[in-house]
């Protein structure tokens, strides 16, 4: 037990360290909590709802990635300079793709029944 409460806190920690410190993150987990709320007052179906949640947990979870390989390719960047710009633009892309998709989910999922609030 011990083992993994250590591992909890170190995951805790590091994601403390990347809300502290990476304004995206922030604003992606405010995005999410905002998903969140209104996820529960449409009371989305299980199926949106699971959607829902995988759609925030890869777009946090990518960008967790593409901040430790932020901060690693920092530490190569005197060797590998050249290189460094073209990795954190790779990462920016592949967390941009995912927001995008999750953007094309969370509009599936709440287009119904936002629509019918503009038709009453």
């Amino acid at each position: 037990m011990s083992k993994l409460k250590h591992s909890v806190q170190d995951a805790w920690r590091g994601i403390c360290y990347v809300f502290v410190h990476e304004q995206n993150f922030r604003i992606q987990m405010c995005v999410a909590v905002v998903v969140g709320v209104l996820a529960w007052i449409f009371s989305v179906g299980r199926i949106e709802g699971i959607l829902l949640v995988v759609s925030i947990c890869a777009v946090l979870g990518l960008e967790l990635l593409n901040s430790a390989v932020e901060k690693f390719s920092d530490l190569m960047k005197p060797r590998m300079n050249m290189h460094v710009g073209t990795v954190k633009d790779i990462m920016a892309a592949l967390v941009l793709l995912a927001s995008l998709g999750a953007g094309m989910v969370g509009v599936l999922v709440f287009w119904p029944h936002v629509i019918p609030l503009f038709f009453l």
